[in-house]
């Protein structure tokens, strides 16, 4: 049996355990053995006392009990045999009840000789208060080790219908399952699926599936009703962890919410651990909603609003903001606790140190830290294209014109503006067709998705935005040049019925001349030296344009999103004791207390996303209209993303068998490195314990793992035909490769890079307030006049500049225990082969960071650094913590 092999197994503990002394000879054994908790602190409770009462507890006999039970199954009833309950001495003693830590203490359990080898246990907490029990570790008579790494909370056992039962480190596929470990295993998973009803408490650990249908607040205000996304054609998405909440009483479809910020419920165990630093993460977003925000409002109400200048938005860092006077003294008690003080939290966040938490003020963001103005030129806004914040939108422009996929009767001429004479004045002596044959263009493509949305969206009070198209050339040295934005309005009604009694009538799309110029302007840059700030500001629509999809799409619904389910699933079908259990669980620790908060905080109706993004209240329904459009799973890793988007093309003589036709593109190439690593370690954990293809389609945990997050936790897509099948041992590596390439690598690249860029907002504005005016106009002439001032009257004020700024800074900062790609707790597993293959693709990795400094040291690779001078390091392994721009945690942590 993998993993509980030897020979214990055949004849119980057998000779190699000495009787237990006060026993008559032969008839019983010791085991003893070390339980590792952290105790709730007293700052955690709802009364001082708490703490008191657990101990007093504990010396009247009401104690945290354990029972061991064996591989071995009882002749009687047919299940593994148990130990007697033993309890952990001297509880009252470890603890001082104000610190948090581990604290350790000794445990001791006679068993009869013929026990056979411990594989479970059972605990049992009588105190009031619940702990987190970290590790139980076993020293046999033969002083070989048995140990359970448990990391999870255990409350008292009224509040469980059933025992709190741990697996041991040697893990095996169901097929090996020891006899006496086949009801634990069975009955584990029954009690983590739960029975889909009732509402879910704090003590829970039930995995189970909801729409995301408590993204609004209904109740309050009609204009915060949001639709259900989920469980529709038309707005389809992944699903999120079911809390069983009441129905809305304005929207039975919507799930009830209040604006007090209590937990949403997500399984105990997912929620972040008290020495966890990310509880800043939760905290921060909160002091943020519920103390800076207000205060920014108050402050700007007496203070200009509006950036005058480039040297204005500077001040953030040099000056900073003082909010003496408009910080609240207090917080209602319905925004409390925080775990920190909220000022002293918002203190944290910025860059002062004279420890006034009064003061905001800000590290200077990279692209600005070399050279304050290199962010506005063609070269720095297009090698961002390839390794800034959102390298995952670039294609190859295989055929042109761009045509768009939407109805021109309502949205305007399917076929792109952009012809030939815009472009080939810029393709260094090409002709169009030459620089198509010679994979020269390549386009940024955000026409469709925003102009389905472009009347909502420029109804809302602030926002005045474009849908766009962005074409790049590349160049002879290997760096991209823009040669052409087109920005697209959709048409007025009266504009649309005219189009539409034309179609009717002609049978043919309608006349470039008839769609008025100004719905779809191009834009082109100078030929000479000369600023053409209509070209400046086109730039700054699409970069606008770009920050939403980076946020909506790239970011939270192709990482934090389509994960969820893939978590959930995970501990329904996967045993503790499954191989493969313990081998994604690091991927996915914390993934589901960050979109808790999220759901709460960043993404909801009302919240920092609609309040300082152009999408506003329409941003999720675009996020979905993504995701039912464009996502699909077997394009998720990154060979699939590459070759999809037309940026690689298959070539066995290759690198990793692909060619990249940009060479110099950083996120891909130090991206296939980390593929390459990840894709060999996942190759050679899977060989452990997977023999043949057979064996893959027999392991009936695995299948119905798979099974669940096609079909329930992606279910409005679960008729695809790309889905993966699981059927084969190269099915399994390519899926467990991808699951962790999106958790890691690819969230790495688009979130830690937040704060480095769109730190400087007009480098990465989040919202546009004005178009592009006409040559001629009132508004042309504003432009002329002070160019600067107009730009930035035409983007984010300061309250939203300063809302986005603190927010991604924190998003964009390490946690002290974060734990990065190639790392494990220690005592994971007790198989050394999988501990081998983790160490090795922590080899690979450290290999692969000397490369990509090797990289970005080389001035041949001009896309490394670029105008700004910010090496590309993204996709660097390691990290320190704190705002670093690098460094790949194993999960979608923050």
């Amino acid at each position: 049996m993998q993993g509980f092999g030897g020979s214990m197994l055949g004849g119980g503990i057998g000779n190699v355990l000495a009787p237990h002394s006060s026993s008559p000879a032969g008839t019983s054994i010791q085991i003893n053995g070390t339980i590792t908790v952290q105790k709730t602190n007293i700052l955690d409770l709802v009364n001082a006392g708490a703490s008191v009462v657990d101990n007093t507890a504990d010396l009247l006999g009401q104690k945290v009990k354990l029972q061991l039970v064996s591989v071995e199954a009882d002749p009687v009833t047919k299940t593994g045999k148990r130990s007697q309950s033993v309890s952990v001495q001297n509880w009252f003693l470890a603890f001082d009840g104000i610190t948090v830590g581990d604290v350790t203490s000794t445990i001791s359990f006679t068993v009869d000789r013929n026990f056979g080898v411990p594989g479970a246990l059972i605990i049992q907490n009588n105190h009031l208060n619940e702990f987190y029990l970290k590790s139980v570790s076993l020293v046999l008579p033969d002083q070989s080790t048995i140990n359970f790494m448990c990391n999870s909370w255990v409350y008292n056992v009224s509040k469980y219908k059933s025992d709190r039962i741990f697996f041991s480190n040697r893990h095996c596929l169901p097929i090996d399952t020891p006899q006496g470990l086949l009801t634990l295993r069975q009955q584990e998973l029954i009690n983590l699926r739960g029975d889909g009803t009732g509402e879910r408490q704090e003590w829970d650990r039930i995995y189970d599936y909801a729409t995301y249908n408590d993204l609004g607040f209904p109740d309050f205000s009609k204009d915060l009703s949001r639709p259900v996304l989920g469980g529709s054609n038309e707005l389809p998405y992944p699903r999120r962890c079911r809390t069983g909440r009441k129905p809305s009483a304005a929207d039975p479809n919507s799930e009830s919410l209040t604006f007090i910020l209590e937990d949403i419920y997500i399984p105990r165990d997912e929620r972040f651990n008290v020495v966890k630093n990310s509880d800043f993460l939760g905290d921060g977003l909160k002091a943020i909603v519920h103390i800076l925000i207000p205060a920014l409002e108050s402050f700007f109400q007496v203070h200009n609003n509006h950036f005058e200048s480039l040297k204005d938005v500077k001040n953030l860092y040099d000056k900073g903001i003082n909010l003496t006077g408009f910080l609240p003294t207090s917080l209602p008690q319905a925004e409390q606790p925080f775990i920190l003080s909220p000022f002293e939290l918002i203190n944290e966040l910025t860059d002062t140190t004279d420890g006034d938490p009064s003061l905001l003020r800000y590290p200077v963001p990279q692209v600005i830290a070399n050279d304050e103005l290199a962010w506005i030129s063609d070269k720095e806004f297009a090698r961002q294209v390839l390794a800034g914040l959102n390298p995952l939108t670039i294609q190859s422009l295989k055929v042109f014109p761009p045509t768009s996929a939407l109805d021109p009767a309502t949205y305007g001429p399917q076929i792109s503006a952009i012809t030939a004479s815009y472009l080939e004045p810029q393709l260094e002596g090409l002709n169009l067709q030459q620089a198509l044959d010679q994979d020269k263009l390549y386009i940024v493509d955000y026409n469709d998705l925003y102009l389905l949305y472009l009347t909502k969206i420029n109804a809302q009070s602030e926002a005045q935005a474009y849908a766009s198209r962005t074409i790049f050339y590349l160049t002879d040295d290997g760096t991209l040049k823009p040669i052409a934005i087109e920005l697209t309005l959709p048409p007025t009604p009266s504009t649309a019925a005219s189009m539409m009694d034309r179609l009717c009538c002609c049978n043919r799309l309608v006349d470039k001349d008839f769609y008025h110029s100004s719905l779809r302007r191009v834009f082109t840059p100078p030929l000479s030296d000369s600023k053409d700030w209509l070209w400046e500001l086109a730039k700054v629509h699409v970069a606008t344009n770009d920050s939403g999809y980076h946020q909506l799409v790239s970011h939270w619904l192709t990482t934090h999103a389509v994960i969820e389910p893939f978590v959930i699933a995970a501990h329904r079908q996967l045993s503790a004791l499954h191989p493969l259990n313990i081998f994604l669980l690091p991927h996915f620790k914390n993934t589901m207390a960050i979109n808790s908060s999220a759901r709460k905080l960043l993404i909801n109706a009302g919240g920092i996303i609609e309040n300082t993004f152009t999408t506003g209240g329409y941003s999720m329904e675009i996020s979905s209209v993504a995701y039912r459009d464009s996502w699909r799973f077997d394009q998720q890793g990154l060979p699939g993303d590459l070759i999809s988007r037309g940026i690689a093309v298959v070539d066995p003589s290759a690198k990793y068998g692909l060619r990249l036709l940009i060479a110099d593109y950083p996120f891909a190439v130090d991206g296939l490195d980390i593929w390459d690593a990840t894709e060999k370690c996942v190759e050679d954990y899977v060989n452990i314990y997977y023999k043949d293809d057979a064996t893959v389609l027999a392991d009936q945990e695995l299948q119905l793992w798979w099974s669940e997050a096609r079909n329930v936790g992606h279910g409005d897509k679960k008729a695809e035909q790309w889905w993966p099948q699981a059927s084969t041992k190269s099915d399994l590596v390519r899926i467990l490769t991808t699951i962790i390439w999106i958790a890691s690598a690819h969230h790495a690249a688009v979130n830690f890079g937040q704060y480095a860029y769109g730190g400087y907002m007009p480098n990465h504005p989040t919202i546009t307030r004005r178009l592009i005016p006409e040559e001629g106009s009132k508004e042309y002439v504003e432009l002329l006049q002070d160019p600067e001032k107009f730009l930035l009257s035409s983007v984010n004020g300061r309250i939203q500049a300063t809302i986005v700024l603190t927010t991604i800074e924190l998003l964009s900062t390490h946690a002290k225990e974060e734990e990065y790609l190639g790392y494990r707790i220690s005592n994971w597993t007790d198989n050394k082969a999988a501990v081998t293959a983790i160490g090795a693709l922590s080899d690979r990795l450290a290999q692969i960071e000397q490369l990509i400094s090797q990289r970005n040291s080389d001035p041949n690779l001009k896309n490394r650094l670029g105008p700004a001078g910010v090496p590309y390091t993204l996709l660097f392994p390691s990290s320190k913590p704190g705002l670093t721009g690098a460094g790949i945690p194993n999960s979608i942590s923050i």
